[in-house]
């Protein structure tokens, strides 16, 4: 059930609100999950939201830079080796999940790049498919929540870089 809730406004995350103090207009989305294992998943309704508009935030560590985040549609895969070398270490690896919250303060499926960037200033880099749809949705920072932002207003405020990150 991926609606936006009509009539009921529903309050503010973190991230809705940095975005709001730096002027980037968003739309307000919330998505129905559910757990598999200890890993909250999202039930997606494809009537409602193309699902390769919906972006997933991943979080990898390099030998040279420490963490680095790729954004890039759920429905892809990531390029480790892409985003390796484009972030200037020689290999990346996805960061453990017992080490997320740890590393970005947010648990699996709630990390996104307005907090992260927030947070820790890691270097973040967006698929190029992102900047070519305009309007991408990201978690907001809780599970279940996303924004529908700008692509590149969303990258200019996170200091972020467009790049080729798909296998």
């Amino acid at each position: 059930m991926s609606k936006k809730k009509k009539g009921k406004r529903l309050h503010k995350t973190l991230v809705e609100q940095i975005l709001d103090k730096n002027k980037v207009a968003y739309k307000q989305f919330e998505f129905a999950t559910h757990t598999q294992g200890d890993v909250a998943q999202l039930d997606v309704d494809h009537e409602d939201v193309d699902e390769h508009h919906i972006y997933k935030t991943l979080v990898l560590s390099g030998p040279t830079t420490g963490p680095v985040v790729g954004v890039l549609p759920i429905d892809e895969h990531l390029d480790e080796k892409k985003l390796a070398k484009v972030s200037g270490n020689k290999k990346v690896d996805m960061v453990p999940l017992k080490d997320l919250v740890k590393t970005t303060g947010y648990e699996h499926g709630a990390n996104t790049p307005v907090g992260i960037w927030e947070k820790n200033h890691f270097p973040i880099y967006f698929d190029n498919t992102a900047q070519e749809q305009g309007q991408i949705l990201v978690s907001s920072g809780q599970i279940g929540r996303s924004v529908e932002v700008d692509a590149t207003a969303l990258a200019t405020l996170v200091h972020g870089t467009f790049t080729d990150l798909l296998e």
